[in-house]
């Protein structure tokens, strides 16, 4: 496997494993929170990472990739701190989490784009990098509101 061939790999992985994390993040804001502009973001951004997630495992799929979800201990920490929050604190919590996972998601699409010439990957990448970015925004918007 080339340097190529691994960089790909790694961002396929990366990004289902992100994807699946943002996804989980936001199902369980939709059930905790009472607030309906986190409730109404949260769904935005399951939608838009569920078809992510299937368009980057059927680009993997055709690439012989298998991406799995693996054991992703961070991943599990921050659904703990999700459910565990309670109700005055959940808002914050889930948005900084959201966040965070945001600007991972990101950076693993900026550096992908700037080391590949894989015309599938790119086409994905800005298919998709505007609207993290606006998610991004909206996010941090939300969390100054709320703050």
């Amino acid at each position: 496997m080339d340097d190529k061939e691994q960089m790909e790999a790694y961002f396929f992985i990366a990004t289902a494993t992100l994807t699946n994390s943002i996804i989980s993040k936001s199902l369980i804001a939709q059930q905790k929170t009472s607030d309906s502009i986190i409730k109404q973001i949260s769904k935005k951004i399951e939608n838009h990472q569920t078809e992510l997630l299937h368009e980057v495992t059927a680009i993997a799929n055709k690439k012989l990739i298998i991406v799995t979800d693996i054991n992703n201990n961070a991943n599990k920490l921050d659904l703990y701190k999700l459910i565990d929050s309670n109700d005055a604190s959940f808002n914050n919590v889930y948005l900084s989490l959201l966040k965070d996972s945001l600007n991972k998601q990101i950076e693993t699409f900026e550096s992908v784009y700037k080391r590949t010439n894989d015309e599938v990957i790119l086409k994905l990448v800005l298919r998709y990098l505007p609207k993290l970015y606006q998610f991004l925004r909206e996010t941090e918007q939300i969390k100054q509101q709320i703050n």
